[in-house]
């Protein structure tokens, strides 16, 4: 992930910039025009818009009026720019009126390196006796619809000058979102590129969970599908549908499942070798933290497509084929088979922890959601996403252990002396599991915990060297 400069939260805004009631104004009457309107309404202020055909712009917010650009501009000090940068030239013959105005630049365009500048910065240099203000341009109209409860609340802004970044901060803070001021206008380019990036933070997870995908659906091609052809004669090659997508659900689920986890083990581990919390992480590992998310979303994505594959089991013919042909076997040899007591105990304690595991795996999910995580506390969302988690796996992994129960015992499990895919699945959460028990150990735990809340581990040979001064 390229690095980003970083950003100051404005908390102590001048109240005095903008008054709650003074009249803003909008330059455009499209979708986030008109919902940029609402939403300012909803939050106090009066809104005009300017139009170039003011008579015929459609519906707007109750409450507001459309004006021409020219007479719009001269009754606000603050306009907002919601037009895209080729109609910009129209303000050009406005520059008088415009001079001294707060301009809210909010576009973007349709692709990186569209322009050799900024749309901000060309609006700069185009009424050069303004003060632009790039803003509120990684919001969309159904974001300003819906505020931030359901919707992002970070507002980042740039420009060249402190009072009109600080009226802008003012809106943007009594509209209900939170101010990331990135610095000069130069720094417009930047913020114009954010809404054009795509899942940036999903590519590694997207590459790694095709990967696994592959890799397993391959792997058991190989056992289930070619060994029974070559080596048994038998085609099963519409097991490939469902009972082979059937598998590599889980097990993709169970291993990215673990590797949500397995960052923060080897950070804990890090820092009890380091005696320190103030060293960074190496780079690959910050990375991988920073996308447990995405994987705990891909890792949901999996399971549930597990559990309704599961579900249509009963549905399939051949599953219909095996069970009449088998009780046909048994009426023609008069025989019934006895009911074993350690199997019934074995599949509803597999079933169950499957179901138990789901459960949680959906509590992880729905938590992660800005909508919900945002009503939580810290040490809430901590508990469900840190202790659940840990919750979860233990119970995905127990029911894959279930599963496969005593399977491994048998040659014939085997084929071509390559080990069942469930298997392979149960090593990366074994080991983390493993590891997770032993930062858990009391001594362990204790001096995590110091070293988390300060306190360093001090070098022997540096406290030496220390004495020899005194």
């Amino acid at each position: 992930m390229s690095e980003e400069p970083d950003s100051v939260l404005l908390c102590s805004v001048n109240t005095a910039a903008v008054p709650r009631h003074e009249l803003l104004c909008i330059f455009g009457t499209g979708d986030l025009g008109r919902s940029l309107g609402q939403r300012l309404l909803q939050c106090g202020y009066k809104v005009v818009y300017g139009s170039r055909r003011p008579g015929s712009c459609g519906s707007l917010p109750a409450g507001t009026q459309a004006l021409s650009h020219e007479a719009a501009a001269q009754h606000a000090h603050l306009i907002f720019i919601c037009v895209q940068r080729e109609h910009y030239d129209f303000m050009e013959p406005l520059a008088p009126q415009l001079k001294g105005k707060v301009l809210v630049d909010v576009s973007n365009n349709l692709k990186k390196n569209m322009y050799t500048d900024a749309n901000a910065e060309y609006l700069q240099r185009l009424i050069p006796g303004a003060h632009v203000v790039k803003a509120f341009n990684t919001l969309s109209a159904w974001a300003l619809q819906n505020g931030p409860a359901d919707a992002n609340r970070q507002v980042y802004l740039c420009g060249n000058n402190a009072e009109a970044k600080q009226a802008v901060a003012e809106i943007a803070t009594k509209m209900g979102f939170s101010v990331l001021d990135r610095g000069s206008l130069s720094a417009a380019r930047e913020l114009e590129d954010f809404p054009l990036q795509l899942f940036p933070g999903w590519r590694l997870p997207i590459r790694l969970t095709i990967g696994l995908t592959a890799s397993f659906f391959f792997y058991l091609l190989l056992r289930d599908v070619l060994y029974s052809y070559i080596a048994q004669q038998k085609d099963m090659s519409f097991r490939i549908m469902v009972s082979l997508a059937n598998k590599v659900f889980p097990i993709v689920s169970l291993i990215l499942l673990s590797l949500c986890y397995l960052p923060g083990i080897i950070a804990a581990f890090l820092q009890l070798y380091r005696g320190t919390k103030y060293k960074r992480f190496p780079d690959w590992l910050d990375r991988w933290m920073l996308c447990r998310k995405q994987l705990g979303l891909l890792a949901l994505a999996f399971a549930s497509l597990h559990v309704l594959y599961t579900l249509i089991i009963s549905f399939r013919y051949y599953v219909r084929f095996r069970l009449a042909a088998h009780t046909i076997s048994q009426i023609r040899e008069n025989k019934t088979s006895p009911f074993d007591t350690t199997m019934a105990w074995r599949t509803d304690t597999y079933y169950s922890m499957g179901i138990i595991g789901f459960g949680f795996y959906l509590l992880l999910g729905i938590s992660s959601l800005p909508s919900v995580s945002n009503a939580l506390s810290w040490r809430e969302f901590s508990f469900i996403q840190s202790k659940l988690g840990y919750i979860t796996l233990f119970f995905c992994t127990f029911h894959t252990y279930l599963y496969g129960w005593d399977r491994f015992l048998y040659p014939s499990t085997y084929k071509w002396f390559t080990p069942p895919g469930y298997m392979l699945s149960l090593v990366v959460p074994t080991v983390v599991l493993l590891l997770k028990l032993l930062l858990l150990l009391p001594c362990v735990d204790r001096s995590l915990t110091r070293i988390r809340q300060g306190w360093e581990r001090t070098d022997p040979e540096e406290e030496s060297m220390k004495s020899l001064l005194r």
